[in-house]
């Protein structure tokens, strides 16, 4: 029989909520197995073990706007990767202890840990900008023309709100994540430093390399300001490593990079689902 202690239900908390004005939580979790300890339960701890993570991974994805990913980890940096995205702090939390528990209170040791939130960002063109921008092209303020290339320009930025600040995560295999800040150093390097026009400018360069990989990198780039080390999470995800290296390279000799761009360690993983994941991570 097996002797270890059932986990609670990852049912709804009694507590209040702590759900942010905007955004989402994101939590990445990256965990070595012991895989001594594993090899040493019988053959029906394992079973239960695996079956009460696999039920958990299930109830936590059923729970409403909650998405959690799961990712076989490349290298020993770490075995098993986790993005857990929760609108709730106190779901966010209790998620994550009962993640770390699942497999038993001896067989996940944390390896690194990020926390950020989905944000919107300060850059992108403001309503009057765009009517302004509209003008100089030539079209008449309240004409037919206008309105509707303002219309068509309301329903994109509505459509890229939605995707910054609460985002359907793709279930592309190949999954890439590092954090980075802006570098804070002499005059000329220092990201702070610059007016907003400047940063405005070179942010929009920016962005312009990163679209010439759409359809071949999905991006989700999260705020960790006063959350974490680092001010940013980069997310990325493919179906070819290859795309993955070639936008960071790429991206190396934009100048929002080369003058400011600070990075932490890279985690590369294969995204899978939870019986593969339990079958190639785990000793049986």
């Amino acid at each position: 029989m097996s002797n270890i202690t059932p986990m609670p239900a990852a049912s709804a908390s009694t507590l209040p909520s702590l759900v942010p004005q905007e955004g989402w939580f994101v939590l990445h979790l990256f965990y070595h197995i012991d895989l001594g300890m594993w090899s040493q339960l019988t053959d029906e701890d394992q079973r239960e073990r695996k079956t009460r993570f696999s039920k958990l991974v299930q109830t936590i994805r059923a729970h409403p706007k909650t998405q959690l990913l799961l990712f076989s980890m490349m290298t020993p940096k770490a075995d098993i990767g986790m993005m857990l995205l929760t609108p709730d702090l106190q779901d966010a939390n209790r998620f994550e202890k009962q993640l770390a528990l699942a497999l038993g209170p001896d067989v996940l040791a944390p390896a690194y840990s990020y926390l950020s939130m989905t944000e919107w960002t300060e850059y992108s063109e403001k309503e009057d900008e765009a009517v302004e921008r509209l003008k100089k092209e030539g079209l008449e303020e309240g004409s037919e023309a206008f309105t509707k290339r303002l219309d068509e320009w309301k329903a994109h930025m509505k459509k890229y709100y939605q995707d910054r600040l609460y985002p359907n995560m793709p279930d592309w295999p190949v999954f890439c994540f590092y954090p980075m800040n802006k570098r804070r150093g002499t005059d000329d390097q220092n990201w702070y430093g610059l007016d907003f026009p400047t940063r405005r400018r070179l942010m929009s360069g920016h962005a312009r390399v990163g679209r010439n990989w759409a359809g071949k990198v999905r991006q989700l780039v999260t705020g960790s300001t006063g959350l974490d080390s680092h001010e940013w999470g980069v997310t990325l995800f493919s179906h070819d490593l290859y795309n993955i290296r070639s936008i960071v390279y790429e991206m190396r000799f934009d100048e929002v990079t080369y003058r400011f761009g600070e990075f932490g360690d890279f985690f590369i993983g294969i995204q899978l689902p939870v019986d593969e994941l339990l079958r190639r991570t785990l000793v049986d």
